[in-house]
């Protein structure tokens, strides 16, 4: 009973156990960031690690089954120590929340920014902390469709971390547009999608790792994970933010997943 419980929590079927917050964001096509309304992402997740015995934000993550967490691979490094926060709106303010270490040996994939991080317990969904609806495998949507980013990143270009989980609307980019030579070129491949580059919305330093929520298919489904932006600065035109594509790694996920639930 209780692997066909880890199982079914794995399959993350788009039912009310993904997809549907308990307190639903409260979303505009209003253009730039703002504080988004607490725990209506409760799949979002603070990576943080220890640094002369203090925690300290490093990336964001989403939250995909009890005991995993989905990121980016350049998020990741052996030389850090690391936890996951859960269920938090204001990083400065104690808050209901759940701080786990992780299970040392994620499984990450460099050449294509996405990881995995194991939890080092199932967290009890609630409330305030609840896993991501993934999109099937190989799906894409079209040119603007409107995603919203969300994370505790720079509020402007080498300006400060923010204290309040921020979501600001983010409108697909598609690959044709995005692989122009006036946009990203060829630094994009089809394993990765954008969005934004309007010039006055995008992710920021300390977003990435954290999820592009589209609402599709009446869930909300995590689409991407933050992975690049402009050096020129966080709010470049014609320069999109550049996610790693989840629907491309659908069969990675449950590889590891599954193989995981069957030798647990």
């Amino acid at each position: 009973q209780g692997m066909g419980l880890l199982l079914s929590l794995v399959l993350l079927p788009a039912t009310q156990s993904c997809g549907h917050p308990y307190f639903p964001p409260l979303v505009s096509r209003v253009v730039g960031g703002e504080d988004t309304r607490p725990h209506s992402w409760p799949w979002q997740i603070s990576l943080q690690y220890s640094r002369n015995g203090a925690w300290g934000h490093t990336c964001g993550g989403t939250l995909i089954a009890t005991n995993w967490v989905l990121t980016a691979a350049h998020c990741i490094s052996k030389s850090n120590t690391y936890r996951v926060v859960l269920g938090k709106q204001n990083l400065k303010q104690e808050e209901l929340g759940l701080s786990l270490p992780l299970v040392p040996n994620s499984n990450v994939c460099f050449s294509n920014d996405i990881a995995l991080i194991k939890l080092a317990e199932h967290v009890v969904p609630s409330e305030t902390i609840q896993p991501a609806c993934l999109p099937p495998a190989g799906e894409l949507l079209p040119q603007g469709f409107p995603c919203y980013v969300t994370g505790w990143g720079r509020l402007w270009t080498n300006g400060p971390i923010s204290d309040d989980l921020q979501q600001a609307l983010l409108p697909i980019v598609d690959y044709a547009t995005c692989s122009q030579p006036a946009w990203w070129g060829s630094m994009v491949r089809k394993t990765m999608v954008c969005a934004g580059g309007d010039g006055v919305t995008s992710a920021c330093n300390g977003d990435s790792g954290g999820p592009l929520n589209c609402y599709h298919g009446d869930v909300w489904q995590v689409f991407g994970i933050v992975s690049f932006g402009s050096a020129e600065g966080c709010n470049t035109l014609n320069k999109p933010t550049v996610f790693t594509r989840v629907s491309a790694f659908i069969d990675w996920i449950h590889k590891i997943l599954y193989t995981t639930a069957s030798h647990s």
